[in-house]
């Protein structure tokens, strides 16, 4: 792994996340077409939290299916600022890691959801094929109480 531009994307603030990937991965390796989160995903991406809620999700399989989740997402939390750490790109420009943070609070009760990530992506002819998210699910957990983001299936699947 290489480190893109080193330091000067330390402590780069976005309201998004696909503004903070599009920031980091860049046109070079993403599709310039693909603005919007859904966008930047093929058809077949896998979505992961190799440290998911308790009774929650650990995989997404597919676009139509993350299309599905993310507002499930929404309505639970709501992100203020991400803040970007370091990120690093393969010296096979197929696979990024990024480290960031986010502040946010809960939508279903007042706890605050500030959250510390490390996420793995690998990309596929200028789309995100695999997204790997380690975050801490005690946080979220506090978060997000009893909400239906805390108690979903453990896979979801895009329907053929």
């Amino acid at each position: 792994m290489t480190q893109s531009a080193p330091n000067a994307q330390d402590g780069a603030q976005f309201t998004s996340l696909s503004a903070l990937l599009r920031h980091v991965l860049e046109d070079d390796l993403l599709s310039p077409d693909a603005d919007s989160l859904l966008d930047m995903m093929t058809d077949d991406v896998v979505f992961e939290f190799p440290f998911p809620l308790p009774n929650g999700t650990r995989r997404i399989e597919g676009k139509k299916a993350l299309e599905s989740y993310l507002p499930i997402v929404g309505q639970a939390l709501s992100f203020d600022v991400l803040t970007l750490k370091r990120s690093m790109i393969g010296q096979d420009r197929a696979t990024a890691v990024i480290e960031f943070s986010c502040t946010g609070s809960s939508k279903t009760s007042v706890a605050r959801y500030d959250q510390d990530y490390i996420s793995v992506i690998d990309l596929r002819d200028g789309r995100i094929s695999h997204y790997r998210d380690y975050w801490n699910p005690l946080i979220a957990q506090r978060a997000l109480g009893d909400s239906q983001l805390a108690n979903s299936p453990p896979v979801i699947r895009s329907q053929a």
